[in-house]
């Protein structure tokens, strides 16, 4: 399977902010003329009404499209597939063609809703300057810059005022700080990871993405998404609980002695296949175990044992719980 069109990670809470691309097929053009440009914007008007979606910035490259939205009712799926739909068919009745537009399913990121928005909106509202096909922001008309500078009411429709009150709780202040922010270069960490062919399925402080990963790890990797393992815990955080809830070190969860059954280390191996889908390359080389067929039986035997021995399930599903919670907390 072409790993375009591989089973995406959406994640959706309401309230959700997410920064969503699409290209065009084989990078063709997805916006030949003005009118076309001005159609995309138009549905996305509609669209925000439509699906209750926050659109608080876009940008309207040639062959590709940049939007930062807040999803309150938790259905980026359904609004994206009304856009990109729509669109499409609008695009192929005018221009007498018919099939697909776009390159497959866009991508999005799941983004925090702090100062890393700010980093967005001065990203997608630079993108033409980084292009090279304009000096400044203010040079591209496809964009919803110029929205954030004007006071007309054909911006009603853009959800800035929340972008604005993160700059400055000053709504005097506003726009001139909004003018000083977007006129800086990028930030580079952000620049680098939406520069990557492969977007992270979660963007924020680590306090975020741990909150994430605790809350929705184990939903999406139970439905057998590829890129649920973005959202694994670390194999510390599930070593530290195992010894925790057993009182044991380290070295005592690490230790094998041939005849013994050690237990902390059958459930630590366990979770590190269940929870982190970790292969058993990784998982030998995290217990020092050169025998793939030695941790295999070891899974294998924690799966049938639990099966029959309720307490022991008990246990290993506390642990589990543990190092969601922990996540969460982080």
């Amino acid at each position: 399977m072409d790993c375009d069109m591989a089973r995406p990670l959406r994640i959706g809470y309401p309230g959700a902010w997410y920064h969503v691309m699409n290209r065009g097929r084989r990078a063709e053009k997805i916006f030949h003329d003005r009118h076309d440009y001005q159609v995309f914007v138009k549905l996305l008007e509609e669209s925000s009404e439509m699906w209750n979606m926050r659109v608080a910035a876009y940008c309207l490259m040639t062959n590709h499209y940049h939007i930062l939205m807040q999803t309150p009712d938790a259905n980026i799926a359904r609004s994206m597939r009304h856009i990109n739909g729509v669109y499409t068919q609008r695009f192929n009745r005018r221009h007498s063609c018919d099939g697909q537009l776009f390159r497959g399913r866009y991508k999005s990121i799941l983004v925090s809703g702090d100062s890393y928005l700010l980093q967005l909106v001065r990203y997608i509202h630079r993108n033409p300057v980084k292009a090279g096909i304009a000096n400044k922001p203010d040079d591209y008309i496809w964009s919803s810059h110029k929205g954030y500078l004007s006071v007309a009411r054909k911006w009603k429709w853009l959800h800035k005022e929340f972008i604005f009150s993160v700059l400055t709780k000053n709504r005097k202040e506003w726009v001139k700080e909004y003018r000083r922010f977007v006129a800086i270069e990028n930030d580079e960490e952000i620049a680098g990871v939406l520069e990557r062919k492969k977007w992270p399925s979660v963007l924020g402080p680590e306090r975020f993405i741990d909150w994430v990963k605790g809350k929705y790890y184990v939903l999406k990797a139970d439905q057998e998404v590829p890129q649920a393992k973005d959202l694994a815990p670390e194999a510390a955080a599930i070593i530290n609980a195992v010894c925790k809830f057993y009182n044991v070190s380290k070295d005592e969860l690490y230790r094998s002695i041939r005849g013994q059954f050690n237990e902390p280390r059958n459930v630590a191996i366990f979770l590190a296949r269940k929870l982190r889908r970790d292969s058993l390359k990784e998982i030998g080389r995290q217990f020092q175990m050169e025998k793939y067929s030695s941790i295999s039986s070891i899974i294998e035997r924690m799966k049938k044992q639990m099966l029959t021995d309720g307490t022991l399930k008990k246990r290993v599903d506390r642990v589990a719980d543990s190092v969601g919670k922990s996540q969460e907390q982080t």
